[in-house]
């Protein structure tokens, strides 16, 4: 292989290596992937991409697990799960999603008591290629890191964590920063709906 070809390639996979996580003011990649759904028929699978909620107006809230059939993923997905109502308030769509493929998700629903009514799309990145352009596959195991995105209807990623494979999520705390988001105004440390917001409180005091 001659000298350029070879330097062309390790500078793509410098890139790789740079890009790191999808971060604020990154675009949703564009993906079309196979997911496991209720509808009325019961469980199905189907084709999810990336308008999936931003065709319709609405915020994506994609949250990442690593494999199925483990013991920590699925408090959170039923977790995200039991709040997808107070997501749908907030004219947002919640989707979960693994690099497991569409028939393991569906065998683990099919044996896992608490996962057998989900009503949010549980997503099949089978060939990898979305959680390894989104940044977020362990260089090691070749799975997702536990990994959230909240994506506003542009389809503009507005907030993302992380958490350690060993380290369960906290729902609450997606909603929160959610409702802050969608003030679009200046929010204190823990700021909450029904607090006024620091860009009220200026307000006020250059009123004065």
């Amino acid at each position: 292989m001659c000298n350029s070809v070879k330097k062309l390639m390790n500078n793509q996979q410098m890139q790789l290596v740079q890009k790191g996580i999808l971060s604020i003011g990154d675009k949703l990649p564009d993906f079309v992937k196979k997911a496991v759904v209720t509808t009325d028929n019961g469980i199905e699978i189907t084709d999810i991409n990336q308008g999936h909620a931003s065709q319709q107006g609405k915020w994506t809230v994609l949250f990442w697990w690593p494999k199925d059939f483990t013991f920590v993923c699925p408090t959170e997905i039923i977790e995200f799960d039991n709040s997808n109502a107070a997501f749908a308030e907030r004219n947002a769509v919640v989707i979960g999603a693994s690099t497991d493929t569409e028939f393991v998700h569906l065998g683990w629903r099919q044996n896992h008591p608490g996962l057998a009514n989900l009503t949010i799309p549980m997503l099949a990145d089978t060939s990898k290629s979305l959680a390894e352009e989104m940044g977020i596959l362990d260089c090691n195991e070749k799975v997702a890191y536990r990994a959230t995105f909240i994506i506003d209807p542009k389809g503009i990623i507005q907030w993302v964590s992380a958490y350690p494979m060993n380290v369960g999520r906290n729902v609450s705390e997606v909603i929160r920063v959610l409702d802050a988001l969608q003030t679009e105004e200046l929010t204190g440390c823990g700021w909450t709906p029904g607090q006024q917001t620091v860009t009220a409180k200026l307000k006020e005091q250059n009123a004065g």
